[in-house]
């Protein structure tokens, strides 16, 4: 099969084929990214005075309250750098981290070594195992790409409700359009159809969903309407450079970088390091790496040449492979039939 790749970024057929070209060799993404950034990027100016605003806005909110925003920390660079700034606009966060059962040793250190320094409150939730496990194997079974919905749906539930009780109006999360800018939507979609994940755990699961966290759109319209809790993404209103980012946390906080976009999760780094690149051909650092590269914070040659490098060190597959399988209950067999 003849594989055809973007001019102007690392995006190819391979990873997506619903990509299109124009007469250039130029793919569709790019194209959207100059769209979209027309209406989501301003020059400094605009973003310190929006920022200020949006500041002055969350604090006004959360007088007479312990805490004036909700923000999530999982140990990663976005998470952690947006803790970091919080704190340094002067806001008043509790940071609220959703335990799946997947940390890794080195993401538990990163969020212990951050809150400690940063002096910031942390609620963790820790998800009944056996629910959950029930689920993810569900969407292995289902043999649809979007395997960490289970993680992602759960944890946007989680803030609403946290914030609904805690008379919270403003969730910060870590998300940033400059360097997330590019994700197919054949990839993951769905993340807030909860009707859709009950299906698959209900066809392919073995364990019914009690206690686990959802969200409806209808709960959701409560929430931003009723509710008037509202979503922040507050890097989009400043400057961020991951490299530059990550410098300034492991002088600060002795945060420690864990080798891939969402790699703090075990079963994130298993996931998009293996499961995605045999079974379905996606390999997520091409759309990480494209922003990158729309956003100047990377070249395209820069891009190419990290692509040569294997999405795992043979070890760690080793070691995580047996890790994975034993903790979902799954034999060698099984999980090879769930691949094919």
């Amino acid at each position: 099969m003849k594989i055809s790749i973007c001019n102007k970024s690392v995006m190819d057929s391979l990873a997506d084929p619903d990509i299109s070209f124009d007469q250039d060799g130029i793919c569709n993404y790019f194209y959207q990214y100059k769209e979209k950034a027309k209406l989501r990027l301003f020059n400094q100016e605009e973003n310190r005075g929006m920022l200020t605003a949006i500041v002055q806005k969350i604090k006004e909110s959360g007088k007479g309250k312990e805490y004036d925003c909700i923000i999530g920390v999982s140990g990663g660079v976005d998470s952690t750098y947006l803790a970091y700034k919080v704190k340094e606009l002067g806001l008043r966060p509790l940071a609220i981290h959703f335990d799946n059962g997947w940390n890794s040793e080195l993401a538990v250190k990163n969020i212990e070594n951050t809150l400690k320094k940063l002096e910031i409150d942390l609620f963790t939730y820790v998800i009944d195992w056996p629910e959950f496990r029930s689920l993810q194997l569900a969407f292995l079974r289902s043999s649809t790409p979007d395997g960490e919905i289970p993680t992602d749906h759960a944890i946007f539930a989680l803030f609403f409700k946290i914030a609904a009780e805690k008379g919270i109006k403003y969730i910060i999360n870590g998300n940033n359009f400059e360097t997330e800018s590019v994700m197919p939507l054949t990839w993951s979609y769905g993340h807030i159809d909860w009707k859709y994940i009950n299906w698959i755990n209900t066809r392919f699961g073995t364990d019914k969903l009690r206690t686990y966290p959802t969200i409806s759109p209808l709960k959701y319209g409560w929430y931003t309407f009723g509710r008037g809790i509202r979503i922040i993404s507050l890097l989009n209103y400043m400057t961020y450079n991951k490299v530059e980012a990550m410098e300034i946390l492991k002088t600060k906080l002795d945060w420690k970088y864990y080798g891939g976009k969402h790699y703090e999760s075990i079963y994130t780094r298993f996931y998009q390091g293996y499961i995605l690149p045999q079974k379905f051909g996606i390999d997520k650092r091409k759309a990480h790496l494209s922003s990158l590269i729309f956003a100047g914070q990377m070249t395209r040659e820069q891009a190419l040449a990290e692509l040569q490098q294997p999405t795992y060190p043979e070890e760690l597959l080793k070691e995580d492979r047996i890790f994975v399988l034993k903790k979902l209950g799954l034999s060698e067999a099984e999980f090879e039939q769930i691949m094919k």
